[in-house]
């Protein structure tokens, strides 16, 4: 549901842009490091428009690509407790304790 509410808001957003830039087709002059040039202040609006969106982008794919790295570290540490069988001993030590009734849960949640 967010990635369709995300597309449409981006269809919005490149709507209103197109519109702008539309209404804004005269000369602007655009002043580089290394020279002056005459371009179409459309082409300017759109060049932005895309070059923020790579920008973007580019942090949207870094960050998915650190998470990937974080969840296979983290599969790979759950496959190792698990080939050890220490999931199901803590499981059984937790269960035992509170079978006990001598151990009460802090607000923290560790048991005492």
């Amino acid at each position: 549901m967010r990635a369709q509410w995300s597309l449409i808001l981006g269809l919005i957003f490149a709507l209103i842009v197109a519109i702008f830039a539309v209404f804004n087709v005269e000369s602007v002059s655009v002043n580089y490091l290394f020279g002056t040039s005459n371009i179409p202040l459309i082409l300017v609006i759109f060049g932005s428009a895309l070059l923020g969106g790579l920008v973007v982008g580019m942090f949207g794919i870094l960050r998915q690509y650190t998470l990937q790295r974080k969840v296979r570290k983290l599969e790979k540490e759950l496959e190792l407790v698990r080939s050890k069988g220490g999931v199901e001993e803590a499981t059984s030590n937790v269960v035992a304790r509170l079978d006990d009734g001598n151990s009460e849960a802090s607000d923290d949640g560790v048991l005492k």
